[in-house]
């Protein structure tokens, strides 16, 4: 949230709707022992579909 000052121009909005997106992956993720796996998971689903 620090980052979030006015100089950086990002909203708390949008870091708040990133974390819940990852919050729902993680949960997704429920008995995954990869963390690697999980970063995966994570940043794909902030790609654009093909």
């Amino acid at each position: 949230m620090s980052y979030c000052n006015p100089s950086n121009k990002v909203s708390p909005g949008l870091v708040e709707g990133i974390n819940n997106k990852v919050r729902v992956i993680q949960r997704g993720a429920y008995g995954i022992k990869d963390r690697e796996y999980l970063k995966l998971k994570i940043l794909s689903s902030f790609l654009p579909e093909l």
